[in-house]
Protein backbone atom coordinates (compact mmCIF):
# COMPACT_ATOMS: atom_id res chain seq x y z
CA UNK A 1 0.00 0.00 0.00
CA UNK A 2 2.88 2.37 0.79
CA UNK A 3 4.26 1.88 -2.75
CA UNK A 4 0.83 2.78 -4.20
CA UNK A 5 0.65 6.00 -2.19
CA UNK A 6 4.14 7.05 -3.17
CA UNK A 7 3.44 6.26 -6.81
CA UNK A 8 0.26 8.38 -6.77
CA UNK A 9 2.18 11.26 -5.26
CA UNK A 10 4.87 10.91 -7.89
CA UNK A 11 2.32 10.95 -10.73
CA UNK A 12 0.69 14.07 -9.31
CA UNK A 13 4.06 15.78 -9.10
CA UNK A 14 4.89 14.75 -12.65
CA UNK A 15 1.61 16.17 -13.97
CA UNK A 16 2.22 19.46 -12.20
CA UNK A 17 5.73 19.59 -13.58
CA UNK A 18 4.46 18.88 -17.07
CA UNK A 19 2.11 21.83 -16.88
CA UNK A 20 4.99 24.18 -16.14
CA UNK A 21 6.04 24.14 -19.79
CA UNK A 22 9.68 23.88 -18.80
CA UNK A 23 9.74 27.48 -17.55
CA UNK A 24 12.67 28.08 -15.27
CA UNK A 25 11.28 29.45 -12.04
CA UNK A 26 13.21 31.20 -9.29
CA UNK A 27 12.76 28.07 -7.18
CA UNK A 28 14.06 25.54 -9.69
CA UNK A 29 16.98 27.72 -10.70
CA UNK A 30 18.08 28.83 -7.25
CA UNK A 31 21.87 28.65 -7.24
CA UNK A 32 21.94 27.29 -10.81
CA UNK A 33 21.37 30.46 -12.82
CA UNK A 34 24.63 30.11 -14.78
CA UNK A 35 25.04 26.32 -14.69
CA UNK A 36 24.24 24.36 -17.85
CA UNK A 37 22.69 21.02 -16.83
CA UNK A 38 22.14 18.07 -19.11
CA UNK A 39 22.36 14.36 -18.34
CA UNK A 40 24.71 11.65 -19.41
CA UNK A 41 23.01 8.28 -19.78
CA UNK A 42 25.71 6.18 -18.11
CA UNK A 43 28.93 6.79 -16.22
CA UNK A 44 31.66 8.00 -18.56
CA UNK A 45 33.44 4.93 -19.88
CA UNK A 46 36.76 6.63 -19.14
CA UNK A 47 38.21 9.95 -18.01
CA UNK A 48 41.19 9.47 -20.32
CA UNK A 49 41.14 11.08 -23.80
CA UNK A 50 43.56 8.42 -24.96
CA UNK A 51 40.98 5.71 -24.33
CA UNK A 52 37.61 7.27 -25.13
CA UNK A 53 35.63 5.69 -27.97
CA UNK A 54 31.93 6.38 -27.29
CA UNK A 55 29.91 9.47 -28.14
CA UNK A 56 28.47 10.20 -24.68
CA UNK A 57 31.93 10.31 -23.10
CA UNK A 58 33.46 12.23 -26.00
CA UNK A 59 30.82 14.94 -25.49
CA UNK A 60 32.02 15.35 -21.91
CA UNK A 61 35.77 15.13 -22.54
CA UNK A 62 35.76 17.49 -25.54
CA UNK A 63 34.92 20.28 -23.11
CA UNK A 64 38.16 19.57 -21.19
CA UNK A 65 40.71 18.66 -23.85
CA UNK A 66 41.52 20.69 -26.98
CA UNK A 67 43.21 19.27 -30.09
CA UNK A 68 45.22 20.71 -32.93
CA UNK A 69 42.07 20.81 -35.04
CA UNK A 70 38.34 20.20 -34.53
CA UNK A 71 35.08 20.21 -36.44
CA UNK A 72 33.49 23.58 -37.06
CA UNK A 73 29.90 24.64 -37.55
CA UNK A 74 30.36 24.27 -41.32
CA UNK A 75 31.29 20.58 -40.82
CA UNK A 76 34.83 21.22 -41.96
CA UNK A 77 38.07 20.79 -40.04
CA UNK A 78 38.94 24.04 -38.30
CA UNK A 79 42.12 25.23 -36.54
CA UNK A 80 42.19 25.00 -32.74
CA UNK A 81 45.57 24.73 -30.96
CA UNK A 82 47.14 24.82 -34.41
CA UNK A 83 46.58 28.27 -35.88
CA UNK A 84 47.54 27.00 -39.35
CA UNK A 85 49.07 24.09 -41.24
CA UNK A 86 50.77 23.32 -44.54
CA UNK A 87 50.44 20.09 -46.52
CA UNK A 88 53.59 19.06 -48.36
CA UNK A 89 55.09 16.13 -50.26
CA UNK A 90 51.96 15.39 -52.27
CA UNK A 91 49.80 15.01 -49.16
CA UNK A 92 52.19 12.98 -47.00
CA UNK A 93 53.62 15.71 -44.73
CA UNK A 94 51.66 18.05 -42.44
CA UNK A 95 53.39 21.00 -40.77
CA UNK A 96 51.37 22.51 -37.90
CA UNK A 97 52.07 25.90 -36.35
CA UNK A 98 50.73 26.18 -32.80
CA UNK A 99 49.14 29.29 -31.31
CA UNK A 100 51.37 31.09 -28.86
CA UNK A 101 50.31 31.60 -25.28
CA UNK A 102 47.78 28.73 -25.05
CA UNK A 103 47.86 27.28 -21.54
CA UNK A 104 46.91 24.06 -19.86
CA UNK A 105 44.50 24.30 -16.94
CA UNK A 106 47.51 24.29 -14.58
CA UNK A 107 48.88 27.47 -16.18
CA UNK A 108 51.73 25.97 -18.20
CA UNK A 109 52.00 26.86 -21.88
CA UNK A 110 51.20 24.15 -24.44
CA UNK A 111 54.12 23.29 -26.74
CA UNK A 112 54.73 21.02 -29.70
CA UNK A 113 56.55 18.65 -27.36
CA UNK A 114 53.29 18.18 -25.44
CA UNK A 115 51.56 17.11 -28.65
CA UNK A 116 54.28 14.57 -29.42
CA UNK A 117 54.37 13.21 -25.86
CA UNK A 118 50.59 12.88 -25.70
CA UNK A 119 50.34 11.00 -28.99
CA UNK A 120 53.16 8.64 -28.07
CA UNK A 121 51.69 7.99 -24.64
CA UNK A 122 48.17 7.40 -25.99
CA UNK A 123 49.35 5.03 -28.73
CA UNK A 124 51.74 3.04 -26.56
CA UNK A 125 51.41 -0.69 -26.14
CA UNK A 126 51.14 -0.22 -22.36
CA UNK A 127 48.03 1.98 -22.52
CA UNK A 128 46.42 -0.41 -25.04
CA UNK A 129 44.04 2.21 -26.38
CA UNK A 130 41.21 0.78 -28.52
CA UNK A 131 41.57 3.82 -30.79
CA UNK A 132 45.35 4.02 -31.33
CA UNK A 133 44.90 3.04 -34.97
CA UNK A 134 43.26 6.38 -35.69
CA UNK A 135 46.88 7.53 -35.94
CA UNK A 136 48.31 4.41 -37.59
CA UNK A 137 48.88 6.32 -40.85
CA UNK A 138 51.79 8.20 -39.22
CA UNK A 139 55.15 6.77 -40.25
CA UNK A 140 56.55 4.56 -37.49
CA UNK A 141 53.31 4.41 -35.50
CA UNK A 142 52.82 0.65 -35.79
CA UNK A 143 56.41 0.01 -34.68
CA UNK A 144 55.96 2.37 -31.73
CA UNK A 145 52.75 0.65 -30.68
CA UNK A 146 54.52 -2.70 -30.81
CA UNK A 147 57.11 -1.40 -28.33
CA UNK A 148 60.01 -0.20 -30.44
CA UNK A 149 62.01 2.44 -28.48
CA UNK A 150 62.60 5.93 -29.75
CA UNK A 151 59.08 7.24 -30.17
CA UNK A 152 57.15 7.70 -33.40
CA UNK A 153 59.55 8.27 -36.30
CA UNK A 154 57.01 10.30 -38.29
CA UNK A 155 56.47 12.97 -35.60
CA UNK A 156 59.06 15.76 -35.42
CA UNK A 157 59.20 18.76 -33.08
CA UNK A 158 60.94 21.53 -34.99
CA UNK A 159 60.53 24.15 -32.29
CA UNK A 160 58.07 24.84 -29.43
CA UNK A 161 55.47 26.12 -31.89
CA UNK A 162 56.00 23.72 -34.82
CA UNK A 163 55.20 20.02 -35.09
CA UNK A 164 55.50 17.91 -38.25
CA UNK A 165 53.63 14.67 -39.01
CA UNK A 166 54.56 12.40 -41.90
CA UNK A 167 52.11 9.73 -43.05
CA UNK A 168 52.70 6.61 -45.12
CA UNK A 169 50.76 7.72 -48.21
CA UNK A 170 48.33 10.50 -49.13
CA UNK A 171 45.19 10.19 -47.00
CA UNK A 172 42.53 12.81 -47.84
CA UNK A 173 40.84 12.18 -44.47
CA UNK A 174 43.95 12.43 -42.25
CA UNK A 175 43.08 15.85 -40.80
CA UNK A 176 39.68 14.47 -39.82
CA UNK A 177 41.39 11.78 -37.76
CA UNK A 178 43.24 14.46 -35.80
CA UNK A 179 39.91 15.79 -34.50
CA UNK A 180 39.68 12.67 -32.33
CA UNK A 181 40.68 13.19 -28.70
CA UNK A 182 43.50 10.65 -28.78
CA UNK A 183 45.79 13.43 -30.05
CA UNK A 184 44.50 16.25 -27.78
CA UNK A 185 47.43 17.26 -25.54
CA UNK A 186 47.53 16.58 -21.82
CA UNK A 187 49.87 18.11 -19.25
CA UNK A 188 52.48 15.38 -18.73
CA UNK A 189 53.10 16.36 -15.13
CA UNK A 190 49.47 15.68 -14.21
CA UNK A 191 49.06 12.31 -15.91
CA UNK A 192 49.69 9.11 -13.89
CA UNK A 193 53.11 7.62 -14.62
CA UNK A 194 51.40 4.36 -15.54
CA UNK A 195 47.88 3.35 -16.40
CA UNK A 196 44.93 5.51 -17.44
CA UNK A 197 43.55 8.71 -15.96
CA UNK A 198 40.96 7.78 -13.35
CA UNK A 199 40.59 10.98 -11.29
CA UNK A 200 39.46 14.46 -12.28
CA UNK A 201 42.57 16.06 -10.78
CA UNK A 202 44.60 14.36 -13.51
CA UNK A 203 42.38 15.62 -16.35
CA UNK A 204 44.55 18.62 -17.21
CA UNK A 205 43.91 19.74 -20.77
CA UNK A 206 43.68 23.06 -22.59
CA UNK A 207 39.94 23.06 -23.25
CA UNK A 208 37.27 25.61 -22.28
CA UNK A 209 36.25 23.75 -19.10
CA UNK A 210 38.08 22.09 -16.21
CA UNK A 211 36.91 18.83 -14.68
CA UNK A 212 36.37 19.49 -10.97
CA UNK A 213 34.16 16.69 -9.64
CA UNK A 214 33.09 13.18 -10.52
CA UNK A 215 30.90 11.05 -8.27
CA UNK A 216 30.46 7.70 -9.99
CA UNK A 217 26.83 6.98 -10.71
CA UNK A 218 25.86 10.51 -9.71
CA UNK A 219 27.46 13.57 -11.27
CA UNK A 220 30.27 14.98 -13.42
CA UNK A 221 31.02 18.70 -12.95
CA UNK A 222 33.05 20.96 -15.23
CA UNK A 223 34.01 24.55 -14.35
CA UNK A 224 34.68 27.30 -16.86
CA UNK A 225 38.34 27.83 -17.76
CA UNK A 226 38.76 31.58 -17.35
CA UNK A 227 42.12 31.44 -19.15
CA UNK A 228 40.83 29.68 -22.26
CA UNK A 229 42.66 30.98 -25.32
CA UNK A 230 39.46 32.21 -27.01
CA UNK A 231 38.18 33.84 -23.84
CA UNK A 232 36.29 32.46 -20.86
CA UNK A 233 33.05 30.57 -21.58
CA UNK A 234 29.88 32.55 -20.86
CA UNK A 235 28.57 29.95 -18.40
CA UNK A 236 30.18 29.27 -15.04
CA UNK A 237 29.74 25.52 -14.97
CA UNK A 238 28.43 22.39 -16.67
CA UNK A 239 26.68 19.70 -14.63
CA UNK A 240 26.25 16.23 -16.14
CA UNK A 241 24.04 14.18 -13.81
CA UNK A 242 24.21 10.46 -14.57
CA UNK A 243 20.61 9.36 -15.18
CA UNK A 244 20.06 5.97 -16.78
CA UNK A 245 16.25 5.98 -16.84
CA UNK A 246 14.70 7.93 -19.74
CA UNK A 247 11.48 8.68 -17.83
CA UNK A 248 13.49 10.18 -14.99
CA UNK A 249 15.47 12.32 -17.41
CA UNK A 250 12.28 13.66 -18.99
CA UNK A 251 10.67 14.28 -15.60
CA UNK A 252 13.70 16.25 -14.38
CA UNK A 253 13.61 18.36 -17.54
CA UNK A 254 9.91 19.11 -17.22
CA UNK A 255 10.32 20.07 -13.58
CA UNK A 256 13.13 22.53 -14.39
CA UNK A 257 16.04 20.43 -13.17
CA UNK A 258 17.68 20.07 -16.60
CA UNK A 259 18.28 22.43 -19.51
CA UNK A 260 18.57 19.86 -22.28
CA UNK A 261 17.60 16.22 -22.65
CA UNK A 262 17.81 13.71 -25.49
CA UNK A 263 14.56 11.86 -26.07
CA UNK A 264 13.47 8.34 -26.81
CA UNK A 265 11.15 7.86 -29.77
CA UNK A 266 8.10 6.91 -27.71
CA UNK A 267 8.05 10.40 -26.15
CA UNK A 268 8.25 12.47 -29.33
CA UNK A 269 4.65 12.45 -30.58
CA UNK A 270 3.22 13.40 -27.19
CA UNK A 271 5.67 16.28 -26.91
CA UNK A 272 4.85 17.51 -30.41
CA UNK A 273 1.22 17.78 -29.31
CA UNK A 274 2.05 19.45 -25.98
CA UNK A 275 1.71 23.23 -26.28
CA UNK A 276 4.03 23.67 -23.31
CA UNK A 277 6.95 21.81 -24.89
CA UNK A 278 6.44 21.57 -28.66
CA UNK A 279 8.52 24.69 -29.35
CA UNK A 280 11.39 23.27 -27.29
CA UNK A 281 11.59 20.06 -29.34
CA UNK A 282 14.53 20.13 -31.77
CA UNK A 283 15.53 17.47 -34.36
CA UNK A 284 19.14 16.87 -35.38
CA UNK A 285 20.27 14.61 -38.22
CA UNK A 286 23.51 12.79 -37.40
CA UNK A 287 26.01 10.99 -39.68
CA UNK A 288 25.39 7.69 -37.92
CA UNK A 289 23.93 4.29 -38.73
CA UNK A 290 22.21 1.79 -36.45
CA UNK A 291 22.71 -1.73 -37.66
CA UNK A 292 22.59 -5.41 -36.71
CA UNK A 293 26.04 -6.98 -36.87
CA UNK A 294 26.90 -10.66 -37.30
CA UNK A 295 30.26 -11.87 -35.99
CA UNK A 296 31.74 -14.88 -37.76
CA UNK A 297 34.62 -14.97 -35.27
CA UNK A 298 32.27 -15.64 -32.36
CA UNK A 299 29.58 -17.60 -34.25
CA UNK A 300 30.94 -19.90 -37.00
CA UNK A 301 27.67 -20.24 -38.99
CA UNK A 302 28.04 -16.54 -39.87
CA UNK A 303 31.11 -17.43 -41.95
CA UNK A 304 28.63 -18.57 -44.60
CA UNK A 305 27.27 -15.54 -46.50
CA UNK A 306 24.06 -17.47 -47.10
CA UNK A 307 23.34 -17.52 -43.37
CA UNK A 308 24.01 -13.80 -43.04
CA UNK A 309 21.91 -13.03 -46.11
CA UNK A 310 19.06 -15.17 -44.77
CA UNK A 311 19.11 -13.23 -41.50
CA UNK A 312 19.10 -9.93 -43.42
CA UNK A 313 16.18 -11.02 -45.60
CA UNK A 314 14.19 -12.01 -42.50
CA UNK A 315 14.36 -8.55 -40.87
CA UNK A 316 11.58 -6.12 -41.79
CA UNK A 317 13.36 -2.84 -41.14
CA UNK A 318 10.52 -0.79 -42.64
CA UNK A 319 8.21 -2.09 -39.92
CA UNK A 320 10.85 -1.42 -37.29
CA UNK A 321 11.48 2.16 -38.39
CA UNK A 322 8.02 3.29 -39.48
CA UNK A 323 5.84 1.44 -36.96
CA UNK A 324 7.86 0.49 -33.89
CA UNK A 325 10.00 3.65 -33.84
CA UNK A 326 7.28 5.96 -35.14
CA UNK A 327 8.93 7.03 -38.39
CA UNK A 328 11.32 9.44 -36.70
CA UNK A 329 14.35 8.03 -38.51
CA UNK A 330 15.25 7.22 -42.12
CA UNK A 331 15.43 3.58 -43.20
CA UNK A 332 19.02 2.69 -44.08
CA UNK A 333 19.43 1.14 -47.51
CA UNK A 334 23.15 1.81 -47.55
CA UNK A 335 26.01 1.93 -45.05
CA UNK A 336 27.41 5.44 -45.57
CA UNK A 337 24.97 7.88 -43.90
CA UNK A 338 23.53 11.15 -45.19
CA UNK A 339 25.91 14.03 -44.57
CA UNK A 340 28.94 11.91 -45.38
CA UNK A 341 30.28 12.45 -48.92
CA UNK A 342 29.55 9.36 -50.99
CA UNK A 343 26.17 8.62 -49.39
CA UNK A 344 23.64 7.00 -51.75
CA UNK A 345 19.92 6.88 -51.12
CA UNK A 346 19.45 3.36 -52.44
CA UNK A 347 22.46 1.10 -52.71
CA UNK A 348 22.34 -2.69 -53.10
CA UNK A 349 20.63 -3.38 -49.77
CA UNK A 350 19.02 -6.80 -49.33
CA UNK A 351 15.19 -6.51 -49.40
CA UNK A 352 12.83 -8.04 -46.86
CA UNK A 353 11.94 -11.48 -48.18
CA UNK A 354 10.95 -14.01 -45.48
CA UNK A 355 10.20 -16.81 -47.98
CA UNK A 356 13.55 -16.31 -49.69
CA UNK A 357 15.26 -16.14 -46.30
CA UNK A 358 13.78 -19.44 -45.22
CA UNK A 359 14.88 -21.12 -48.46
CA UNK A 360 18.41 -19.70 -48.24
CA UNK A 361 18.93 -20.81 -44.64
CA UNK A 362 17.85 -24.33 -45.61
CA UNK A 363 20.35 -24.30 -48.49
CA UNK A 364 23.04 -23.39 -45.97
CA UNK A 365 22.17 -26.54 -44.01
CA UNK A 366 19.96 -25.09 -41.29
CA UNK A 367 16.30 -25.68 -42.28
CA UNK A 368 13.97 -23.82 -39.90
CA UNK A 369 17.03 -22.94 -37.84
CA UNK A 370 17.72 -26.57 -36.96
CA UNK A 371 21.36 -27.30 -36.28
CA UNK A 372 22.31 -23.73 -35.44
CA UNK A 373 24.28 -23.45 -32.18
CA UNK A 374 22.79 -21.36 -29.33
CA UNK A 375 22.84 -17.69 -30.28
CA UNK A 376 22.92 -14.60 -28.02
CA UNK A 377 22.07 -11.03 -29.04
CA UNK A 378 23.77 -8.21 -27.14
CA UNK A 379 22.49 -4.67 -26.84
CA UNK A 380 22.95 -1.68 -24.57
CA UNK A 381 20.70 -1.34 -21.54
CA UNK A 382 18.63 1.64 -20.39
CA UNK A 383 17.78 2.97 -23.87
CA UNK A 384 14.30 1.87 -24.95
CA UNK A 385 14.86 2.51 -28.67
CA UNK A 386 17.71 0.01 -28.70
CA UNK A 387 15.66 -2.56 -26.79
CA UNK A 388 12.70 -2.13 -29.17
CA UNK A 389 14.84 -2.84 -32.23
CA UNK A 390 16.71 -5.75 -30.64
CA UNK A 391 13.50 -7.42 -29.49
CA UNK A 392 11.89 -6.91 -32.90
CA UNK A 393 14.86 -8.49 -34.67
CA UNK A 394 14.80 -11.47 -32.31
CA UNK A 395 11.07 -11.92 -32.92
CA UNK A 396 11.39 -11.63 -36.70
CA UNK A 397 14.22 -14.15 -36.86
CA UNK A 398 12.16 -16.55 -34.78
CA UNK A 399 8.98 -16.09 -36.83
CA UNK A 400 10.60 -16.07 -40.27
CA UNK A 401 13.50 -18.51 -39.81
CA UNK A 402 12.75 -20.50 -36.67
CA UNK A 403 15.95 -19.20 -35.09
CA UNK A 404 16.00 -18.96 -31.30
CA UNK A 405 18.02 -16.07 -29.92
CA UNK A 406 18.69 -15.26 -26.28
CA UNK A 407 18.53 -11.48 -25.59
CA UNK A 408 21.15 -9.94 -23.31
CA UNK A 409 21.06 -6.31 -22.24
CA UNK A 410 24.42 -5.01 -21.02
CA UNK A 411 25.75 -2.03 -19.10
CA UNK A 412 27.47 0.28 -21.57
CA UNK A 413 31.03 -0.10 -20.30
CA UNK A 414 30.74 -3.89 -20.17
CA UNK A 415 29.18 -3.88 -23.64
CA UNK A 416 32.14 -1.96 -25.09
CA UNK A 417 34.61 -4.33 -23.45
CA UNK A 418 32.86 -7.31 -25.00
CA UNK A 419 32.76 -5.54 -28.37
CA UNK A 420 36.48 -4.68 -28.24
CA UNK A 421 37.31 -8.33 -27.57
CA UNK A 422 35.27 -9.45 -30.60
CA UNK A 423 33.11 -11.71 -28.44
CA UNK A 424 29.62 -10.68 -29.56
CA UNK A 425 27.72 -13.10 -31.78
CA UNK A 426 24.89 -10.90 -33.05
CA UNK A 427 24.31 -7.39 -31.78
CA UNK A 428 22.46 -4.10 -32.34
CA UNK A 429 24.82 -1.13 -32.38
CA UNK A 430 25.55 2.30 -33.78
CA UNK A 431 28.52 3.58 -35.70
CA UNK A 432 28.78 7.37 -35.88
CA UNK A 433 31.23 9.24 -38.07
CA UNK A 434 34.50 10.31 -36.53
CA UNK A 435 35.25 12.19 -39.73
CA UNK A 436 33.17 12.84 -42.84
CA UNK A 437 34.59 10.35 -45.26
CA UNK A 438 33.28 7.00 -46.56
CA UNK A 439 36.56 5.41 -45.44
CA UNK A 440 35.38 5.76 -41.85
CA UNK A 441 32.39 3.50 -42.53
CA UNK A 442 33.78 1.07 -45.11
CA UNK A 443 37.54 0.55 -44.83
CA UNK A 444 37.70 1.39 -41.14
CA UNK A 445 34.79 -0.83 -40.12
CA UNK A 446 34.69 -3.71 -42.60
CA UNK A 447 38.01 -4.18 -44.42
CA UNK A 448 40.21 -6.96 -43.07
CA UNK A 449 42.77 -4.24 -42.23
CA UNK A 450 40.12 -2.01 -40.62
CA UNK A 451 40.73 -1.34 -36.91
CA UNK A 452 37.04 -1.73 -36.06
CA UNK A 453 36.46 -4.95 -38.00
CA UNK A 454 35.95 -7.14 -34.95
CA UNK A 455 33.46 -9.44 -36.66
CA UNK A 456 35.72 -11.32 -39.08
CA UNK A 457 34.24 -10.01 -42.33
CA UNK A 458 36.63 -10.96 -45.11
CA UNK A 459 36.22 -10.07 -48.78
CA UNK A 460 39.25 -9.80 -51.04
CA UNK A 461 37.33 -7.73 -53.61
CA UNK A 462 36.00 -5.37 -50.93
CA UNK A 463 39.52 -4.95 -49.52
CA UNK A 464 41.03 -4.24 -52.94
CA UNK A 465 38.48 -1.55 -53.76
CA UNK A 466 38.86 0.16 -50.37
CA UNK A 467 42.65 -0.03 -50.41
CA UNK A 468 42.73 1.79 -53.73
CA UNK A 469 40.14 4.37 -52.67
CA UNK A 470 41.82 5.11 -49.35
CA UNK A 471 44.80 6.91 -50.86
CA UNK A 472 43.38 8.58 -53.97
CA UNK A 473 43.06 12.36 -53.78
CA UNK A 474 40.47 12.55 -56.63
CA UNK A 475 37.18 12.26 -54.73
CA UNK A 476 35.01 11.34 -57.72
CA UNK A 477 37.20 8.32 -58.39
CA UNK A 478 37.27 7.45 -54.69
CA UNK A 479 33.49 7.72 -54.49
CA UNK A 480 32.98 5.24 -57.34
CA UNK A 481 35.34 2.72 -55.77
CA UNK A 482 33.72 3.01 -52.34
CA UNK A 483 30.24 2.64 -53.89
CA UNK A 484 31.27 -0.63 -55.51
CA UNK A 485 32.76 -1.84 -52.23
CA UNK A 486 29.65 -0.79 -50.30
CA UNK A 487 27.41 -2.84 -52.60
CA UNK A 488 29.57 -5.91 -52.02
CA UNK A 489 29.27 -5.53 -48.25
CA UNK A 490 25.54 -4.96 -48.43
CA UNK A 491 25.06 -8.13 -50.46
CA UNK A 492 27.33 -10.25 -48.26
CA UNK A 493 25.63 -8.82 -45.16
CA UNK A 494 28.13 -8.67 -42.31
CA UNK A 495 25.83 -5.81 -41.27
CA UNK A 496 22.09 -5.36 -41.69
CA UNK A 497 21.58 -1.57 -41.89
CA UNK A 498 18.43 -0.60 -39.97
CA UNK A 499 18.21 3.21 -39.85
CA UNK A 500 20.14 6.46 -40.04
CA UNK A 501 20.10 8.43 -36.82
CA UNK A 502 18.03 11.49 -36.09
CA UNK A 503 18.20 12.85 -32.56
CA UNK A 504 15.38 14.71 -30.86
CA UNK A 505 16.16 16.93 -27.92
CA UNK A 506 14.24 19.20 -25.61
CA UNK A 507 16.20 22.42 -25.15
CA UNK A 508 15.10 24.92 -22.53
CA UNK A 509 14.07 28.39 -23.60
CA UNK A 510 16.72 29.78 -21.28
CA UNK A 511 19.51 28.27 -23.43
CA UNK A 512 21.02 30.13 -26.35
CA UNK A 513 24.35 29.98 -28.16
CA UNK A 514 24.52 26.24 -28.72
CA UNK A 515 26.85 25.61 -31.63
CA UNK A 516 26.09 22.70 -33.94
CA UNK A 517 27.80 20.43 -36.39
CA UNK A 518 26.69 17.15 -37.88
CA UNK A 519 28.61 15.46 -35.07
CA UNK A 520 26.53 17.06 -32.34
CA UNK A 521 26.83 20.04 -30.04
CA UNK A 522 30.28 21.62 -30.21
CA UNK A 523 32.07 22.61 -26.96
CA UNK A 524 29.90 25.03 -25.02
CA UNK A 525 32.07 28.13 -25.33
CA UNK A 526 29.21 30.37 -26.52
CA UNK A 527 26.28 28.99 -24.53
CA UNK A 528 24.32 31.63 -22.62
CA UNK A 529 21.66 31.03 -19.97
CA UNK A 530 18.83 33.49 -19.33
CA UNK A 531 18.52 34.31 -15.67
CA UNK A 532 14.74 34.60 -15.34
CA UNK A 533 11.73 32.99 -16.90
CA UNK A 534 10.64 34.77 -20.10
Amino acid sequence: MRWTSLFAAFVALFVLAGCSGGKFSEKTQAGKENVFRYPIHDDPTTLDPGLVQDGDTIDALQQVFEGLVAWGENNEVAPRLAEKWEVEDGGKTYVFTLRKGVKFHNGREVTAEDIKWTIERNTSKDLASPTWQYLADIVGMKEHHEGRPGGVAGIEVRDPQTIVMRIDKPRPYFLGKLTYLISAPMAKEAVPTSGPITEVKDMVGAGPFKATKYDRGQLLVLDANKDYFEGAPLIAQIERPIIKDPATRLYKYKSGGLDLVMLQRQDIEALKADENFASQLKPFDRPAIWYVGMNSLAYPPFKDPRVRRAFAMAIDKKRIVDELLGGANTIANSIVPPGVPGHRENAAAIPFDPAGAKKLLAEAGFPDGKGLPPLEMNYREALPDIRIVAEAVITMLKENLGVEINPRQMEWGAYLQKWNKGEMQIFHMRWAADYLDPENFLSYMLATYGPENKIGYNSAKFDALCTEADSIMDFERRKALYAEAEDIALQEAPWVPIYFQRDFELISERVSGLRESLFGHLPHTKVKLAQKAP
